[in-house]
Formats: structure tokens, sequence, C-alpha cells
């Protein structure tokens, strides 16, 4: 049996297995994106190794590569705008 957590996406609770990284648990919403680019175009993770940073989210407050982050319960995530 899978463990599953709640995490917080823009304001919205989702339902996610433990132990898979926030990139990951993006998948399980409507919108797979992280943020926006200077041109206005939604960013979805790239390289997976948190070096081309299209997959930074704001969690918790602080902004952090969406691809190396575990999910903890009750985290909140904030796509960039």
């Amino acid at each position: 049996m899978t463990l599953l957590i709640s995490i917080v996406v823009d304001g919205q609770v989702f339902t996610v297995p433990a132990g898979i990284t926030v990139a990951a648990a993006l998948a399980y919403t409507d919108k797979q994106a992280t943020r926006r680019s200077v041109a206005g175009q939604w960013r979805t993770p790239f390289c997976g190794m948190g070096i081309c940073q299209e997959c930074r989210v704001t969690i918790n407050g602080l902004r952090r590569p969406a691809c190396q982050t575990l999910c903890r319960e009750n985290m909140r995530i904030e796509r960039i705008q």
C-alpha cells in the first residue's frame, strides 16, 4: 500500500504518493508547469537535476528546484507567475 500525503499547490489541496519530488507531484495537478518565462510562457521541468532551473517554484515561501525537493505533508507550493 502506498502512503499518501497532502500538499497545497496554488491554494488547492492535492493528494500525492509520499517520497516523490515536487516536480513529479505537479503531474497530479491540472497543470504540470512550474513558472512563467520572462516572455510569459509556461515552463516545465527539463533536466531533472536542478541545473537548468526551469522547474523552480516557491515552496513554503522559498524558491527551490522542484526536481530536487521531496514532497512533505502540508507543503505549500506556488508556481512562479
